[in-house]
């Protein structure tokens, strides 16, 4: 029942990633989650250190997208400082704008990363979808009202992972 929540690559942050390893497993379209994922929820622009990644992503030939369940007037704004692609209100893990995305950008499932940092949206959604899951830390302690929730699901979904040994916090992999 679990095996949805098991991200494909778990790693430390989004700067940590080894990008080139999925450019060369066939990966060519990349989404983030903004929250806590690219940016602690308390900061409103994207760092100098975010920027140069993305800037460097897409120079390796990625087509980067930030698709979020924020509202618009958040997304937007590093939408428009990283010059990407986004989606708003996404309501992930819901399949649609990850269809969107598709259909948009012409990728197939396993042309397309997703990086998050929650199982409940991110990993499942990606899993869901047939794409590579992509786990991250959390950027910043505070969350977001609703990812509350979520975090609390997250315990108990990792408490079984570790009495398994599927998935331990801290043991990252690529």
């Amino acid at each position: 029942m679990f095996s949805k929540f098991i991200p494909d690559i778990y790693s430390k942050s989004v700067f940590k990633i080894n990008y080139e390893k999925l450019r060369n497993s066939g990966i060519k379209c990349i989404i983030f989650d903004l929250d806590n994922t690219i940016t602690p929820v308390t900061l409103d622009k994207p760092t100098k250190r975010l920027k140069d990644l993305f800037t460097k992503l897409k120079t390796m030939g990625f087509k980067c997208v930030i698709l979020s369940n924020s509202k618009k007037k958040r997304v937007e704004k590093f939408k428009n400082d990283l010059a990407v692609d986004s989606g708003y209100s996404a309501r992930k893990p819901s399949n649609k704008k990850y269809i969107k995305i598709m259909n948009n950008y012409n990728y197939a499932p396993d042309e397309i990363a997703a990086v998050g940092d929650q199982l409940l949206t991110d990993v499942y959604g990606a899993n869901k979808m047939g794409f590579t899951s992509v786990l991250v830390n959390p950027m910043g302690k505070r969350d977001l009202v609703v990812s509350l929730f979520n975090r609390f699901i997250e315990k108990i979904i990792f408490r079984s992972f570790r009495k398994r040994d599927l998935f331990i916090r801290g043991k990252y992999y690529d």
